[in-house]
Formats: C-alpha cells, structure tokens, sequence
C-alpha cells in the first residue's frame, strides 16, 4: 500500500463522496494512477482516506458510471483503458439540457465536426473504406427509390458512421457518433423534407460527392460541399 500518495491522505471536509471523486480524478490527472491501474480496495482507500466504506463505494459507482473505473470480478476496480462510451454521456446530457440557442449551436457543431472527419478521412481512408461508403451510397439510392425516410435515416448514419471510421481515429468516431445523436432531430426533419420536396438526386449527389472527395484525396472546398449537404439554403428544416 503507498499510502504516502497525495490522494490517499485523509479528508477532512465535508462532501465525502464528490471528495473521493475529485482524489481519484486527480491522482489520473497526476498519472498517480494510470489506464490499466488497479485501484486500492474499498477497504484500503475508506482506513487510508479516514471515511466509511459507504462514501467510498459510492465514489466508485459514479465513476464506474462515467467509464472512467471499471470493475472486473474477481480482480477488483480498474483505471479504464481507453474512451468508454459512457464518458460521452454526461457531454451528452449537458449539451441537451442547455437551451441557450440550442439547435444554432448544434448546426455549427455538426458542420465542424464533419469538415474535420473529412479532413482526416483525405489522410487516412483505405479501398476498403471507399467499398463500404460506396455500399452506404447504394442503400441511401434504395431509400431514396423507395421514398422511404427511415431507411434513408439509416443509410445517411450508416455513410457518415463509415466515413468517421474511415479517419482511422477512434476520437473522431465517438466524437462523431455523439453529434449525430445530438442532431437527430435535425436529420430526421432533414430526410423526411427530402423526400417531401423531391430532391433525391441532390441527396444522393452530395454524398457521392463526398466519397469522390475522399476517393480522390481531394482537398477542394470541403466547407462549402459540408454546408450543400445540409440544404438548409432549400429551408429542409420548414415544417411546410
């Protein structure tokens, strides 16, 4: 046990359980405690912490909820490797609940993300990459033919989900994947107005456009083809 470590000495104060959080967060921050770690046991921290057991299980579930510690039986509870799904979610919730010109603030954050992706994807995409964009492509034509928006939800998800991948950075495709969850909404009007308005050929040209892009390692205007892709100058987000 080495007890001598700064975030093992006793608390004192009150808030116990956001003060064993705030300890064990900053003995990562520090690298006193590493991804991979095996933490002490609730036992060693509560004796070496000077608090009850309670406070100190309590910590660990918060933590174990945020991805940042992880409990394996019978070995014990773990500094995480890596970015855990469940790290997005408090990001997630706290963009929701903010409603200071929400739905502005997430069109800007899609469109930088995604210039980003695309950026990356120039760099790093593979054959294999463009096969399956391409495949992508084919189910938002199907989708399209069939004037069928939640298939053409699940297409558009399923290309720009490939395209993330297709960076070959890890962050990019969870970043990725929470900004579309994010603006869901957004793109569940955006498809259903696509096909209310009859513009088939303009969906299914700005992602082809995108893949050709990539295809290409073209690095023309990616912010303008970004910003076509959203046809918000055609008012897609209009209810009428």
């Amino acid at each position: 046990m080495t007890a001598e470590k700064s975030f093992l000495r006793p608390i004192k104060n009150t808030s116990v359980v956001q003060q064993v959080i705030n300890r064990l967060t900053n003995a990562m921050i520090s690298k006193q405690l590493r991804p991979g770690d095996k933490i002490p046991t609730e036992l060693e921290l509560s004796e070496s912490l000077g608090i009850g057991r309670n406070s100190v299980r309590e910590a660990i579930k918060v933590l174990v909820s945020f991805g940042v510690l992880e409990i394996r039986r019978p070995e014990g509870t773990f500094v995480t490797k890596g970015l855990s799904d469940k790290m997005l979610d408090p990001l997630l919730y706290g963009i929701i609940l903010e409603d200071s010109e929400s739905q502005n603030s997430l069109k800007e954050l899609r469109e930088w993300i995604d210039i980003g992706i695309i950026k990356l994807a120039n760099k790093n995409a593979d054959e294999e990459d463009m096969k399956q964009m391409e495949a992508a492509c084919n189910m938002m034509k199907n989708a399209l033919d069939n004037d069928d928006a939640e298939a053409l939800f699940i297409a558009d998800d399923k290309f720009h989900l490939l395209l993330a991948e297709s960076s070959h950075n890890p962050l990019f495709v969870k970043i990725g994947t929470l900004t579309r969850k994010l603006t869901s909404e957004i793109r569940t009007r955006t498809v259903e107005n696509i096909i209310r308005k009859k513009m088939h050929k303009e969906m299914l040209q700005v992602h082809l456009d995108i893949l050709n892009m990539v295809r290409n390692y073209d690095s023309g205007d990616i912010h303008e083809l970004v910003r076509e892709g959203y046809f918000y100058d055609y008012g897609i987000l209009d209810n009428e």
